[in-house]
């Protein structure tokens, strides 16, 4: 792709679904500059453990594009649209994608991202480790990973690390 005006911005680029890897690829191929932050995760089979890169922003892929080139990114396959607000297209800061550069690169064995937010009083049931199938209250919130969950039916608080991903958001009257 030849760059014809200097004026580039980052803009946030909506995915087909599970398309990232593919689309990103397509676009460098274009000579598009693209960013896709990747996470690295142990994958458990029955038969094996193995370790693969996935999207960290499922359905995201950032781009670097003039005005011009701006329509001709959107027209790939496997794009669906850029992120805009108020029928505009949100423009990213420089700095913002050297940061998550550098946060990916820091630490990507311990990311984790939601869009769910936990509050004081979500009821949640543990999915994995030690405590799997136990539901309880969040009655604090102690930074982005240290909840503290209280038991009514065993009158006790339990302090506990746990990363989003092991827990998900449960009914109240199942409590």
């Amino acid at each position: 792709m030849v760059h014809i005006n200097s004026s580039y911005n980052w803009y946030a680029l909506y995915t087909r679904s599970r398309y990232e890897k593919k689309l990103h690829n397509d676009l460098l191929m274009r000579g598009v500059e693209t960013y896709l932050p990747l996470k690295t995760e142990k994958r458990k089979w029955s038969d094996r453990v193995k370790v693969v890169e996935e999207p960290l922003l499922r359905g995201y892929v950032f781009v670097k594009v003039s005005n011009r080139e701006y329509f001709d990114v959107v027209n790939n396959p496997g794009a669906v649209c850029y992120v805009s607000f108020n029928g505009k297209p949100a423009a990213i800061p420089e700095k913002q994608i050297q940061d998550l550069r550098l946060f990916v690169e820091a630490y990507n064995d311990n990311l984790n991202v939601t869009k769910d937010r936990i509050v004081k009083g979500d009821v949640v049931t543990v999915k994995s480790g030690l405590l799997k199938g136990v539901q309880g209250e969040v009655i604090e919130i102690r930074g982005a990973k240290r909840i503290v969950l209280r038991f009514r039916s065993l009158g006790y608080c339990v302090h506990t690390d746990i990363s989003m991903d092991e827990i998900e958001f449960a009914k109240k009257d199942k409590l």
